[in-house]
């Protein structure tokens, strides 16, 4: 069979398909390395400092869902990086380091800064307004941090809690309650919340006592609360403070039942007392108890806990893995992933399912969920609710 010499038209359309496709390919390398650079998401906590027990349970939490979303290729091809920086919980710092991270990172949301003083800061500073950058699972019930533009909190808040209890208090004849509190923006949000609860459902508030921020220097708060002679007493205090009383109160003969707020970490205080010092003490539930397992997002947590040896990970860390989770499903959803993109997406996610637990963040003056329930520490350190 004999061939024919291509004709110069031939040899223009060959030409022409060679530099369209060569063009084609060209255009294409950097959008298929846009589409592999990571998800950057920035987390300020305090990793060392007193308050480094939370950070690091939040932390813990949060890198063990973005570890299995990556695992999974990621957010539509992109891997999510988390980048961190230690506050030691210190407000300042937490100004100045969410400044640098955002400038140096360019994250597309943030993630588990813990404090309301540390918030607040950053609520005054307007850092997340001014970069149009949003704050997923803000550690803090406080009414001043629900209220804080770009702050999303996937619990109820501090006034929740304590009027939820005051409530149930007084459906069982308790009259009198004591309160310990950390004096600072979060115990004097918990102190005006009791406050209204307690003449909202005919209440004694008969002592209020505060201790210094981020100490454990309760022994004054001790000595009150055993003075008044109080049937409740309810701990608005910070892990390390609420654990020290609870020993505190004890030795000295206390008699009234224990209601810990939920920001007390449970792992820890059952740790630090064992089981028969902590039986009978009770507590806020904000969140997803880990035996809950007819919740997906409980099974799902404990599936991956289970798989990770991360020493971190505790009962207060499913709060930092429900922030990631709602956070990746609204980067799945969103169209531009840029910080101005996702959080206009935030704020119009009103039904936000994590796996039978839901979060609405539309309504910028509330919190995301606002369940609370109660449990206790039974014999051998079993939860009861």
């Amino acid at each position: 069979m004999s061939t024919k010499p291509t004709s110069a038209v031939q040899r223009f359309r060959l030409h022409a398909l060679a530099v369209t496709g060569l063009l084609a390919a060209t255009l294409a390398a950097p959008f298929a390395a846009l589409a592999a650079e990571p998800i950057v998401i920035g987390q300020v906590a305090p990793f060392t400092g007193p308050q480094a027990v939370t950070g690091k349970a939040m932390n813990a939490g949060a890198k063990l869902y973005f570890d299995a979303v990556n695992l999974k290729g990621g957010v539509r091809g992109r891997p999510i990086k988390l980048v961190t920086r230690d506050d030691a919980q210190k407000p300042e710092d937490s100004v100045r380091l969410t400044r640098e991270l955002i400038a140096a990172e360019a994250p597309v949301a943030m993630i588990s800064t813990v404090g309301t003083a540390n918030l607040e800061a950053l609520a005054k500073d307007g850092v997340y307004t001014q970069t149009k950058t949003s704050l997923v699972g803000a550690v803090s019930g406080a009414a001043t941090v629900v209220k804080a533009p770009g702050m999303h909190i996937v619990k109820a808040s501090y006034h929740d809690e304590v009027g939820r209890l005051f409530d149930q208090l007084s459906h069982v004849g308790v009259k009198r309650v004591g309160l310990v509190y950390q004096d600072d923006g979060l115990g004097k949000d918990v102190l005006a919340g009791a406050q209204a609860a307690a003449q909202t459902h005919g209440i004694e508030l008969a002592v209020t006592s505060g201790y210094p921020r981020n100490t454990v220097q309760v022994e004054k708060s001790v000595a009150d609360i055993i003075d008044s002679k109080v049937q409740v007493v309810f701990l608005g205090a910070t892990t390390a403070a609420g654990i020290e009383f609870v020993k505190q109160y004890a030795a000295k003969g206390g008699q009234g039942i224990l209601y810990g707020m939920s920001i007390i970490d449970t792992d820890a205080l059952l740790k630090a007392l064992g089981p028969e010092r902590a039986r009978g003490y009770a507590f806020s539930v904000v969140l997803p108890l880990l035996q809950q397992s007819n919740l997906a997002v409980v099974r799902e947590y404990m599936q991956l806990k289970a798989a990770s040896n991360n020493p971190d990970l505790s009962a207060r860390s499913i709060e930092g893995f429900i922030a990631a989770k709602a956070l990746v499903k609204v980067l799945e959803t969103t169209n531009s992933l840029t910080p101005a993109g996702v959080t206009a997406a935030l704020n119009a996610a009103s039904a936000i399912d994590v796996g039978g637990y839901t979060l609405d963040f539309s309504v910028n003056d509330k919190p995301g969920s606002h369940y609370v329930n109660f449990a206790m520490f039974g014999a051998n350190g079993k939860i009861l609710n």
